[in-house]
């Protein structure tokens, strides 16, 4: 991909969406993007009514968004016209790119009776998921964090992921220290343990303890490593045929009369945490899909993020380590068309639950799977087998020193709010959608991969804003965001960028209430939450198709094992 040139002309978001829009369907093939998608290209558009750049990022975040959102509408509109017929014009596919900014940073969008992730009363609203403290605990959660080494100019990102104490104790600390509360204390201290070591010496603790920190590297040197060398010249995402002969799998019949959703009747089991593999199953849930999220209830989870995450879902727990969690998973398996793998690489496939393994099934029962997996290094490559997270991705890539250079530091930043995880997210429902539709076009089950460092590589490719562009940007800032430090939390550096960007464009805030249509989030009432919830809505616009979310979000648990319950009628409802 070529980066875009704007000499002489005044930069416009929404121009440079259709660019990097036209610049995927360039990869059509290695994408494996159906022939009908590519010939529709064109009914694709993008707008929008402000057309500003939002994140104070040196990457197009929104206009990379919001074309992967095209993308997804794209092949999301085929499948309506395979399922229900080609209408009569052309289905147009619509994405404003306030939506697609929304939906970067829409866990720090979602609330709970009008109280968002940042609130600490929040907490008394949700399940109590967190199961080891990893991230109600202050100290704990800086387990996670970017630090300095013993060498100079150099950073680690260690990462205690949902359990904190093998990293604490790696670099020596205690995993509890009741006595560390305050903030800065806590820095001060983990990252004085940090530069007792250098970046080759945490990489070498790092890996025998398979823990997901990773050194922070520049653009230009990850690429000369032979994992980001072989990596840079992958597609984004992929989706290959799996072994077998199966005939065309037809969607199922649609229960619902003039009410289209694309996906209705189509099951889905998400075993995933966190962000990105939810988004994944979130977007197939706004097209009809029955989603079931699989969780067990001896693993820890963030308890906020399930509020967004689980919009549209059923969840339900289940130990598959146990007999009896793994007899009913299976029963579950004989029903379902799409598997959606988070989890470390190779975790489902030691249980026996890998791609090759539902291939196999898909032959013995007559009707193929799609398989989908989200994780960090991608799937080729020394690297590939590495667990992850998004500021580990972001991190090896490149993409915080290019932050930290953008905010006039000599240190790597890690960019505010988790938008890595809702483009890898995006990436593997278009990878997910795709196979549906090659399942039902031509038969078969398919492999979809979406990593969290292709969608960074991703960034790369299409090109950082311009230096006049940059210049204009950090120019519009608030002073407290040049203050933020490498070592600030990812909530620090979130909270500081969401203030200024509801002071600067109050216009994404408003809320049902007082947008109306406009808005970019909508309310419901939440049964399992016994409150009220707010989150971002769909992005994609696509004539004829309904893609809407039919339930409101519950915790992990709520629900039972069971496809049979999504028939039974919910009593969550959307607000008006």
């Amino acid at each position: 991909m070529a980066p875009s040139s704007d000499a002489g002309i005044a930069y416009s978001p929404v121009r440079e969406a259709g660019r990097i829009f036209s610049l995927l369907f360039d990869q059509a093939e290695g994408l494996s993007l159906p022939s009908e998608v590519v010939q529709k290209k064109d009914d694709v558009s993008f707008y929008s009514a402000h057309d500003q750049i939002y994140y104070p990022i040196p990457f197009k975040e929104t206009e990379t968004l919001a074309a992967l959102k095209g993308v997804e509408g794209s092949v999301a509109a085929a499948i309506a016209d395979l399922r229900y017929g080609s209408a009569s014009q052309q289905r147009k596919v619509k994405v404003n790119l306030e939506r697609a900014t929304a939906f970067g940073c829409q866990a720090y969008m979602a609330k709970v009776d009008g109280l968002s992730k940042l609130d600490p009363e929040v907490k008394k609203k949700l399940k109590d998921t967190d199961l080891l403290a990893a991230q109600s605990n202050g100290y704990r959660r800086m387990s996670a964090n970017l630090y300095k080494t013993k060498n100079e100019g150099e950073f680690f990102h260690i990462h205690g992921s949902l359990e904190a104490s093998t990293t604490l104790n790696m670099i020596g600390l205690d995993g509890h220290r009741p006595d560390l509360t305050d903030y800065e204390e806590v820095i001060k201290v983990i990252e004085s343990h940090v530069q007792k070591y250098s970046a080759a010496e945490l990489e070498t603790m790092n890996a025998e303890r398979r823990q997901a920190g990773v050194t922070a590297l520049k653009h230009e040197d990850f690429i000369t490593t032979p994992h980001g060398q072989l990596n840079v010249q992958q597609p984004p995402w992929k989706v290959s045929r799996l072994s077998g002969d199966l005939p065309p799998t037809p969607f199922p019949p649609s229960r619902s009369g003039s009410n289209k959703k694309i996906l209705e009747g189509v099951k889905v089991l998400e075993l995933c945490r966190i962000i990105a593999g939810p988004t994944v199953t979130r977007i197939l849930t706004e097209y009809g899909a029955d989603v079931l999220k699989i969780t067990s209830p001896d693993l820890s989870d963030v308890p906020f993020f399930q509020v967004d995450g689980n919009m549209g879902k059923h969840a339900a727990d289940l130990n598959l380590k146990t007999e009896e969690g793994r007899r009913q998973f299976e029963e579950l398996l004989t029903d379902a068309d799409v598997l959606v793998d988070g989890y470390r690489p190779g975790a489902l496939e030691k249980l026996g639950y890998g791609p090759n393994a539902l291939a196999s099934l898909g032959e013995k029962r007559g009707k193929g799977f799609v398989y989908v997996n989200e994780n960090c290094f991608g799937y080729e490559g020394e690297w590939a087998g590495r667990p992850g997270w998004q500021q580990i991705a972001d991190c090896v890539t490149g993409v915080a020193w290019a932050q930290g250079q953008f905010m006039g530091h000599s240190t790597p930043m890690v960019p505010p709010f988790p938008i890595s995880d809702y483009g890898t997210g995006c990436m593997g429902a278009i990878a997910a959608l795709t196979g549906l539709y090659l399942r039902a076009k031509h038969g078969g089950s398919y492999h979809g991969k979406s990593s969290l460092m292709h969608y960074d590589l991703l960034l790369f490719a299409v090109g950082k804003y311009s230096e006049a562009v940059q210049e204009r940007m950090r120019a519009a800032q608030a002073p407290e965001f040049f203050q933020l430090r490498h070592c600030d939390s990812v909530d620090r550096i979130s909270s500081t960028v969401l203030k200024i960007m509801q002071t600067r464009y109050p216009h994404l805030y408003l809320s049902a209430d007082q947008a109306g249509d406009a808005a970019l989030t909508e309310k419901w009432h939440s049964k399992a939450y016994n409150a009220d919830i707010e989150v971002v809505r769909s992005v994609c616009e696509i004539d004829g198709v309904d893609n809407q979310f039919t339930r409101a979000s519950r915790p992990n648990g709520t629900d039972r094992p069971s496809w049979e319950d999504f028939a039974t009628a919910e009593e969550d409802y959307r607000k008006a």
